[in-house]
């Protein structure tokens, strides 16, 4: 049985926000010439916050499609051929066969579609994103004296009983800490999201394409997003 698109879309993500976060630790390691040790506590962080996020940002799409849809519908250029020489015969034809109409991209509502997604939808998304992994790494802070001494250690720790415990996370910080990053973050991501979103809107049919092309474009800013989480 298939899953529905929006499980689908959430599962995606996921995948991909874990092997972002992978690589982000890889290219730590190689640029500071470290041994690679995969930590799974950061990994776990992102592959969460996709559940968490992802759904309400499909919502958003469907929202956004159905009240600013892509494309209208407009007479064909043969249909407009027949009509002009009134050969009803033709017309008819091209009833039957589905060539009367074809849709046209409607860029006034891709203009609004892009506008409202790069302010509305990104500063939402940005500042959300914030508060989680401010206020997920204060709860699952480790104590000192406890590096990471190899992945299995990190695994130890993700799966203790003791391993979220939001009564340490101090909100006011975590509130500060998201406020004081937004603007570099929501400027960061008008370097990349604008052209994603420009692609999506005009070329892509379906929320779930759509979706498949925000998640492979969030590897390369899932990799920017974890190199800002572990500073």
């Amino acid at each position: 049985m298939a899953f529905p698109p929006i499980m689908t879309a959430t599962i995606q993500s996921a995948v991909l926000a874990a092997t972002s976060n992978i690589l982000a630790q890889c290219l730590t390691s190689y640029q500071f010439e470290t041994p690679l040790m995969i930590d799974w506590v950061p990994v776990f962080h992102f592959v969460l916050y996709s559940f968490l996020n992802v759904p309400p940002n499909f919502l958003w799409q469907e929202f956004l499609e159905s009240a600013f849809p892509a494309s209208r519908l407009v007479p064909t250029s043969a249909a407009i051929a027949s009509a002009g020489a009134g050969n009803e015969k033709e017309l008819e034809r091209e009833a039957k066969e589905g060539r009367l109409v074809e849709p046209k991209l409607n860029k006034r509502n891709t203009v609004i579609k892009l506008v409202l997604d790069q302010t509305v939808g990104a500063g939402l998304n940005t500042f959300l994103f914030s508060l989680f992994i401010h206020s997920i790494q204060a709860a699952m802070a480790r104590p000192l004296g406890s590096p990471l001494a190899n992945p299995d250690q990190s695994l130890r720790y993700l799966v203790s009983r003791d391993a979220v415990d939001y009564g340490k996370v101090d909100w006011a910080a975590v509130v500060a800490s998201s406020k004081g990053e937004f603007w570099s973050i929501v400027q960061a991501g008008w370097r990349l999201w604008p052209f994603v979103s420009l692609v999506n809107f005009t070329l892509v049919k379906t929320i779930e394409g759509r979706n498949l092309v925000g998640s492979l474009a969030g590897v390369v800013w899932g990799i920017y997003m974890s190199l800002v989480a572990a500073r």
